[in-house]
């Protein structure tokens, strides 16, 4: 009987408390394989799933942790082999299956995919849902652009210095976009510069920059994961046939708007959905990520052990996460 060990939120009087534990195969629930895990990631989810947050984790106690890469033990899945790596991220994974905070997570066949050539396992997590989501939103807005690229285009990122806003910052750059990282973070415009913002503005500064119900157009594109009045101020200021690719909501789960920027210039607000997607759009996004989308991550990752993990979910529930944290399992 193989015993590992995972961080585990436990329910009590005083809220929930997290620990390491020592845990069997045959805790995990039933599945097609099963998976030596060597990386997860941090994501905000995996933080209010820790912590007892309602509407995320109904069972405890719990394993969190909605990313995961490693490599099969056991299969039977005549696609999927003994040996491959692979990776695990969304469906029900670190919700209420025991996630990636574990050394081994047992899963369906159909939320797996092989870690595309190019990409390593360390790598694919310091992506994460996070790296996915950001990808996904600017290939939707790419979509909406009628794949025309970013070449000279006015872009603008919400949330900049967090797991999706800051690998968003640094593929529209990549793709020669101009970019305007919004962030309430003063102390962190020179690593927003470094990923390759050419502007950085303040929460304050982008009230004074945009008016309601619409007002000048600034930006093409944009990607958006706070919600709330951010994302109305956004709406207001997209040039004619612009976008705005949402996928968050740390303003808040609701916005308010006129029907101006949709029947006055055309604009689209789009839906960003990184969970239940169909696993071949998620893999399309990875191979992405493998080949003419690489990034180098050095600059947005930190590195923890099972050990780590508490203080930095305490970190990012306060809203402090910077960049992208990668949990070593291996």
């Amino acid at each position: 009987m193989t015993i590992f060990r995972a961080l585990e939120s436990v329910k009590t009087e005083n809220g929930n408390q997290l620990s390491i534990v020592e845990k069997s195969i045959d805790d995990l629930p039933e599945g097609d394989i099963l998976i030596k895990v060597n990386f997860s990631s941090l994501n905000y989810k995996d933080a209010l799933s820790a912590s007892g947050a309602p509407g995320v984790t109904r069972n405890y106690p719990h394993t969190p942790g909605i990313d995961a890469a490693g490599v099969i033990v056991e299969t039977n899945d005549s696609n999927l082999k003994e040996g491959d790596s692979v990776i695990v991220t969304g469906y029900d994974l670190g919700m209420d299956t025991a996630g990636g905070f574990g050394e081994y997570i047992r899963v369906p066949a159909s939320w797996v995919i092989k870690l595309p050539n190019g990409l390593s396992e360390r790598d694919s997590m310091a992506l994460g849902t996070a790296g996915l989501t950001a990808g996904l939103s600017i290939q939707a807005l790419d979509d909406y652009n009628s794949n025309n690229g970013f070449n000279g285009l006015s872009t603008i990122v919400t949330g900049s210095t967090g797991g999706v806003g800051s690998i968003a910052v640094m593929l529209l750059s990549k793709l020669d976009a101009s970019v305007t990282a919004v962030t309430g973070k003063d102390t962190q415009k020179e690593l927003l510069q470094s990923l390759g913002a050419s502007e950085i503005v303040s929460r304050e500064e982008l009230s004074e920059l945009c008016r309601t119900p619409i007002g000048k157009t600034i930006w093409d594109f944009g990607v958006d994961v706070v919600s709330g009045n951010i994302l109305t101020l956004l709406l207001s200021s997209l040039k004619p046939g612009g976008a705005v690719a949402c996928s968050g909501l740390v303003g808040g789960p609701s916005f308010e708007s006129s029907i101006f920027p949709f029947i006055l210039r055309g604009n689209a607000l789009l839906g960003i959905d990184s969970v239940e997607i169909p696993l071949d759009r998620k893999l399309q996004v990875w191979e992405n990520f493998a080949s003419q989308w690489k990034l180098d991550l050095k600059p947005l990752v930190k590195e923890v052990n099972l050990e780590g993990l508490e203080n930095e979910i305490s970190t990012i529930l306060s809203g402090g996460q910077v960049g992208r944290v990668v949990v070593n399992l291996s």
